[in-house]
């Protein structure tokens, strides 16, 4: 069946989170944290708008290496020569506290499996949210956020975003993570003083430039939304957009709308970010839905996301003759 339109939410329920990879099957596939935090799920899709169930692709139960023993969260694919690597945050058993790892797959329904019955890196600090940036030399960038449950600054518990670049292996960091970003912008502070967050990191390339994107505030608040930060290098220095956030909450009927990744329309044409946004916005909380909108580089090089919707919108664009 060929949509004309979409109309958020998705048919992604239950969820945080979301990360959207196009695989060289041509199919997207969808990882996000699952509300069963004992692995995750994927959902398939070929047309961004209608997903299918694939279950779970990643199980606690079913690893001998395991070192994560719950919350799982925010998993991300990155595809190379045919294996697929999982990066993901769960509580490492040893230091109960939250480290990211990384699982393979031949295949990106899965199984996928630790590599490592350790994190991929202990900088002696909660790690989460990794994402992995390639660059057109081909070198790879890890990003993550130190996380505000460990990461205290003058007596205040922050997140803060920082990144490394990857070895050949996809696996070992080449040097110690960088500093790139830290809450200091107004409208990072809306949930409170005593905790802040700069986390959920996303990284673009366009004209040159490397666009970090990011969510800030409590992701379980109305007020979690996204922003972004500008660099001439994939490592820094950044400096973040004066006209942040760039998706935040709309009146009453969207809550909480960040997590976000970026992908492509079937046909390449178009950008859309994929975000989740509070099931009952009057709730808010950790009961997650996904949602997509389009964006688009003005002729001045800034971000711009036509979001949140809640109305039917055109359906991303396709080849002819599909």
């Amino acid at each position: 069946m060929l949509h004309q339109a979409y109309k958020n939410p998705l048919n992604i329920q239950q969820i945080g989170d979301p990360f959207v990879l196009k695989a060289s099957d041509g199919r997207y596939y969808c990882y996000p944290t699952s509300a069963v935090q004992d692995g995750f799920k994927a959902w398939s899709s070929d047309d961004l708008i209608e997903w299918k169930a694939e279950g779970f692709v990643y199980e606690k139960a079913k690893n001998e290496k395991a070192w994560g023993y719950r919350q799982f969260w925010a998993p991300e694919v990155v595809e190379r020569d045919g294996k697929f690597y999982m990066y993901y945050t769960a509580r490492w058993k040893e230091k109960d506290s939250l480290r990211i790892g990384i699982a393979v797959a031949d295949a990106p329904t899965g199984p996928f499996r630790d590599v490592s019955d350790r994190p991929m890196f202990d900088d002696g600090i909660a790690a989460i949210d990794a994402h992995v940036f390639t660059d057109e030399d081909g070198r790879r960038y890890l990003y993550y956020s130190r996380d505000c449950s460990e990461n205290v600054v003058d007596g205040r518990k922050e997140s803060h975003i920082y990144a490394f670049e990857l070895g050949s292996d996809m696996m070992t960091p080449k040097h110690e993570g960088v500093l790139l970003i830290r809450p200091d912008q107004p409208w990072e502070f809306k949930s409170g003083e005593d905790v802040r967050w700069n986390e959920g990191p996303f990284v673009l390339k366009h004209a040159g430039a490397y666009y970090l994107m990011y969510s800030a505030n409590c992701f379980a608040a109305r007020d979690y939304s996204d922003g972004y930060a500008v660099s001439d290098s994939p490592l820094g220095p950044y400096k973040k957009f004066s006209k942040n956030p760039i998706l935040a909450a709309d009146g009453t009927k969207v809550s909480g709308p960040g997590h976000h990744c970026v992908t492509v329309s079937p046909d390449g044409s178009e950008l859309f970010i994929v975000y989740h946004t509070h099931t009952d916005p009057e709730a808010g909380g950790g009961d997650r839905q996904v949602c997509m909108d389009r964006m688009i580089f003005a002729e001045d090089g800034s971000v711009v996301v036509f979001g949140p919707t809640l109305s039917k919108q055109p359906a991303p664009s396709r080849n002819r003759g599909d």
